[in-house]
């Protein structure tokens, strides 16, 4: 294992999501699959707990591939590194020949790896430049994001993604002060903020890039989209039994994860129905109830894990596939 990666990554709920998953990995053979590998700090926990089980971890960052398999180099052919964002995982897969799997987590958001990598342009409390490209070999930047988008698709995304009640107003300075110069680093844009957002606002809302942050960084990466097809097809190819854990960082992801698993849930029979038919009948068991989160002591430890909510669910009988 990579000490250096180890010492930079705290892997939230870790062993709550191990709990979580084991029933369904404890079978030889098991599959597990991790759809945002990050550094691999979870993977290895299933692979310490758990010896029959063969990890396949995705990512679209090739940085966290690399750190992630040098980490997890001792689990041997254990482990299989997938370069794929996280709604490909399940045709990367198919092409390895892993149509159904035991066990899968998404821990969603953006990594600490990519936090504490300055150059990659998604802290807003250093200066670097305007990139947030989870993949950085492809895909419009931030600095595109600001520098070309209009002024009201700016305010939608910063309205929809970020939740910024000063939306309108925020979209109006990047606008006026684009005409000055492009935007190119986040110090810049940090600036055009503080001036943009109310003073009292700021007291009180945390730091004045904060919202607008997460919005650019959703809209570069196309999180929300992604994450409305990877959650169905993860759903599809678990086996009965199997298990899926989801770490949400924001209440967009989190309403997604929510109403996908609730949805499952539930039956289907209209009311009043004395008898239900099979194909009506709940295809998922929640594991949690509502989202759990972590305790005071992993928070003060980890401050990055007092946004998180975790989910999880059991697959309960079979469906007919609604994903590829």
């Amino acid at each position: 294992m990579s000490k250096e990666t180890a010492d930079r990554h705290v892997p939230v709920m870790r062993d709550r999501i191990v709990d979580l998953l084991a029933p369904a990995l404890e079978r030889p053979g098991a599959v597990f699959v991790d759809g945002t590998l990050g550094m691999g700090g979870h993977t290895e926990a299933i692979l310490q707990r758990l010896p029959h089980v063969t990890a396949y971890g995705v990512d679209r960052d090739p940085q966290a591939l690399d750190l992630a398999g040098a980490r997890l180099a001792s689990f041997g052919d254990r482990f299989i590194g997938v370069h794929a964002v996280y709604d490909q995982t399940f045709t990367a897969l198919a092409d390895l020949g892993v149509d159904e799997v035991d066990g899968v987590l998404f821990d969603l958001g953006v990594s600490s790896l990519q936090l504490d990598e300055a150059d990659r342009g998604f802290a807003y409390a250093q200066d670097a430049p305007l990139d947030m490209r989870m993949d950085q070999t492809t895909g419009v930047t931030a600095a595109d994001v600001l520098n070309t988008y209009s002024g009201a698709d700016l305010e939608r995304i910063l309205r929809e993604y970020g939740e910024e009640r000063f939306a309108r107003r925020v979209a109006v300075a990047i606008v006026r002060e684009r005409e000055n110069a492009p935007f190119t680093t986040s110090a810049r844009l940090v600036e055009v903020l503080r001036a943009a957002i109310p003073a009292a606002s700021q007291r009180t809302g945390g730091h004045p890039g904060k919202r607008t942050f997460q919005a650019l960084r959703i809209e570069v990466n196309s999180e929300l989209d992604v994450w409305r097809a990877a959650l169905p097809a993860a759903i599809d190819h678990l086996r009965v039994e199997g298990r899926i854990a989801v770490l949400s960082y924001h209440s967009l992801e989190d309403r997604i994860t929510k109403q996908a698993l609730a949805a499952g849930a539930r039956s289907t029979a209209p009311p009043g129905i004395p008898i239900e038919l099979p194909e009506q009948a709940p295809y998922l068991k929640l594991l949690t109830r509502g989202a759990e989160t972590p305790g005071e002591t992993e928070i003060a430890h980890n401050p990055r894990a007092a946004s998180a909510r975790l989910r999880a669910a059991a697959r309960i009988r079979t469906t007919e596939r609604t994903s590829a």
